[in-house]
C-alpha cells in the first residue's frame, strides 16, 4: 500500500506518492524502450553539447543568431534532463513511484523550461527579423549587451508564474487514485486525479498557456510575416533561397513546439486522452 497522509476530517486521505503508469501496458517492450530512450538522450546531449562548444570556439560563429542557438541547445539539454533520466530509471528498475515533492519539482522545472523555450523561440524570430528586414540597424540593435539582456530575460521569464502554478496544482486534494497515466508529472494528468471543483484551476491553466504560448507565437507570426514580405522583394532567387534557409529549421521547431503545447494545454478537457497526452508530450522532450 502506497503512503497516504490521513487527516481528521471523515475518510479523506491525500496522496503522498504517485505511480506512473507510463509504458506499463507494454511489459514485453521495457528493454527496447529503455534502449531507445537512452540512445535519444545520448544523441540529444551529444548533439547539443557539440553545438554549444562549436559556437563558443569558432570566431566566425560569434553572432547573435548562433548565440541564441547555443542558448537553445543549453535549454534542450536541461529540458530533456528533467524527464528522460527519470523515465530511464523507471524502465530499468520497474519502480514507477515518485514522491509528491519530487513530482512537484519535476513539473515546476518542466513548466519553467517550457516557458523559456516559448520566449526564446520568439527572440530568435526577432533576431531573424532584424537581420533580414533591417540589416543596416542589425549590428547596432542586436549588440552583445542586448543579446545578454534578452537571454537573461528569457531564462527568468517563466520562473515566478510557473512556480505559482505548480503550487496551485499541488495544493489540490489528491484523494482518489495515485496512478498518473503518463510518464512524467504534467498538469493535465495530475488535475484528473484531484478532487472537487477544478474549474478555477482549469481557467488558470488556460490563462497561463495563453500568456506563455499564444503571445510568443503571435510575436513569431508577426516577425515572419515581415520576414517573408521582405524576402519576396529580394531581386535574386539565390538571395531569397539563402534568406529562407536561415529560417526554415526555426519554423519547423516553432510549429512542433507550439502545436504540441496548444493541443495539450488549450484543448477542452473533454477531448483529453491519456494516449494523445503521451504522444504529444513526447514531441516536447
Amino acid at each position: 500500500m502506497l503512503p497516504r497522509d490521513q487527516t481528521a476530517e471523515g475518510n479523506f486521505s491525500s496522496v503522498m506518492v504517485f505511480v506512473f503508469l507510463g509504458f506499463s501496458n507494454l511489459p514485453n517492450l521495457q528493454g527496447l524502450l529503455f534502449g531507445l530512450f537512452f540512445l535519444v538522450y545520448i544523441f540529444i546531449l551529444t548533439g547539443n553539447g557539440l553545438i554549444i562548444i562549436i559556437t563558443r570556439v569558432d570566431s566566425v560563429l560569434q553572432t547573435p543568431m548562433y548565440f541564441f542557438l547555443a542558448n537553445f541547445s543549453s535549454l534542450e539539454i536541461c529540458y530533456v534532463s528533467v524527464t528522460l533520466p527519470r523515465i530511464l530509471v523507471n524502465l530499468w528498475t520497474q519502480d514507477r513511484s515518485i514522491s509528491l515533492l519530487s513530482c512537484a519539482t519535476q513539473m515546476c522545472f518542466f513548466l519553467v523550461l517550457g516557458a523559456t523555450e516559448a520566449f526564446l523561440l520568439a527572440v530568435m524570430a526577432y533576431d531573424r527579423y532584424m537581420s533580414i528586414c533591417s540589416p543596416l540597424h542589425y549590428p547596432l540593435v542586436m549588440n552583445h549587451k542586448m543579446c545578454i539582456q534578452l537571454a537573461v530575460g528569457v531564462w527568468l521569464s517563466g520562473v515566478p508564474v510557473q512556480i505559482g502554478q505548480t503550487c496551485q496544482v499541488f495544493s489540490l486534494p489528491f484523494c482518489g487514485s495515485n496512478q498518473i497515466n503518463h510518464f512524467f508529472c504534467d498538469i493535465p494528468p495530475l488535475i484528473t486525479l484531484a478532487c472537487g471543483d477544478m474549474s478555477l484551476n482549469e481557467i488558470c491553466v488556460y490563462v497561463v498557456a495563453v500568456l506563455f504560448a499564444m503571445i510568443p507565437f503571435l510575436l513569431i507570426i508577426g516577425s515572419y510575416v515581415k520576414i517573408i514580405s521582405t524576402i519576396l522583394k529580394l531581386p535574386s532567387a539565390t538571395g531569397r533561397s539563402k534568406a529562407f534557409s536561415t529560417c526554415s529549421s526555426h519554423l519547423i521547431v516553432v510549429l512542433l513546439f507550439f502545436g504540441s503545447v496548444t493541443i495539450t494545454y488549450l484543448r477542452p478537457k473533454s477531448n483529453h486522452s491519456a494516449g494523445s497526452n503521451k504522444t504529444l508530450s513526447s514531441t516536447l522532450l
